[in-house]
């Protein structure tokens, strides 16, 4: 080995040990314990926004708990109670995409709290069709509350917050990557992760620390939620199927594992899964290849069809594939995370 190059080695090695010196000390410096902090999530009564705040009150926080459904958080809320036992939730019926609904939200969490510390925007919506059988009120939902719902959210919030502050902006692998079939849904998660980015510029020099996450495929459960046109059933079925397989999926649990460390240390932007670190780097450095794969993997979906108007939720399209024992994680997982309302009141 010539000198030439035993000196660029060495040149790497101190400039990898010096990266990562900094930034041990900057999360060390920017670390924010959990404990006592009020925490504000949307989607907060099922799927990984429940599974989060289960997490949040293992480590001793109040939490609010905002979304649609006032039956589904009061099931999310006893979860949480019987969980952690002694944690203070805060249970409210709102919709993330009507600004009106999350400023009287919000003052009702200063009511109850006086503060808030972390605020985690995780409401979303799971849409997969054909680009055919999209239209372009799929898209304007998407945005609504994939983008203005947590714009709304982070506006009524940050008067109240405080340097040291958290704000986590839930994107997705379709934040980072085209995904055929998911049109809609990838368009309202890239521009909430270009916002969420550019948010943590500004916020910075405020001691406010905002967190992009960008998940790849959970096993939540939220697959029996999601939206659905076209082929029905075979979309339902091919979407399940992915949202269960055990190599290409993690557990909410382990997720949210994740994401509460990223949240104490200040992290800019995390990948959860192995699927969306491989995809984004593939689709960063290989875009020419990367498109052609996604090409070949959409001849593999359903067709199309003439309907454009009907959308059913997974629920209501299953067939002999969903459920079945090729979607078992996906299903226990739903029905440990609150997709699916109790058969008996097994809470009390």
């Amino acid at each position: 080995m010539s000198s030439l190059t035993r000196t660029l080695f060495r040149r790497i090695g101190l400039g990898f040990i010096a990266g990562y010196g900094y930034s041990l000390i900057r999360d060390q410096l920017r670390y924010r314990s959990l404990k006592n902090s009020v925490v504000v999530i949307s989607g907060g009564s099922r799927g990984l926004g429940l599974v989060m705040a289960k997490e949040f009150a293992r480590q001793g926080a109040s939490l609010a708990l905002l979304a649609r459904d006032k039956e589904e958080l009061a099931r999310g809320q006893k979860i949480i109670e019987l969980a952690v036992p002694g944690t203070d939730v805060l249970i409210l019926e709102c919709d993330c995409t009507k600004p009106n609904q999350v400023d009287n939200s919000i003052d009702e969490v200063m009511k109850a709290f006086g503060k808030i510390d972390v605020v985690v925007n995780n409401a979303g919506i799971i849409s997969t069709a054909p680009l055919e059988n999209t239209t372009k009120k799929d898209f304007e939902d998407s945005l609504e509350t994939h983008f203005w719902a947590p714009y709304y959210m982070n506006r009524a919030c940050l008067p109240h917050l405080k340097a040291g502050a958290r704000i986590v902006n839930i994107s997705s692998v379709g934040g980072l990557i085209p995904v055929p079939h998911l049109a809609a849904y990838c368009t309202g998660k890239f521009a909430l992760r270009g916002y969420s980015q550019s948010l943590r510029l500004e916020l910075m020099k405020k001691g406010i620390y905002v967190t992009t996450v960008c998940p790849g495929l959970m096993r939540t459960g939220s697959a029996r939620n999601a939206r659905v046109k076209g082929q029905f059933k075979k979309e339902h079925a091919w979407f399940s199927l992915m949202a269960s397989a055990p190599l290409i999926t993690i557990s909410a649990e382990r997720a949210a594992k994740r994401i509460i460390s990223a949240i104490k240390t200040g992290q800019a932007e995390i990948n959860v899964s192995m699927t969306s670190k491989v995809g984004s780097l593939m689709n960063a450095h290989f875009p020419g290849l990367y498109a052609d794969l996604g090409s070949l993997a959409n001849l593999l979906l359903p067709n199309p069809t003439d309907d454009i108007r009907t959308t059913k939720e997974g629920k209501d399209a299953e067939s002999f594939i969903t459920p079945s024992i090729l979607t078992s994680m996906g299903d226990r997982a739903a029905e440990q995370n609150n997709e699916i309302p109790p058969q008996t009141d097994q809470l009390h």
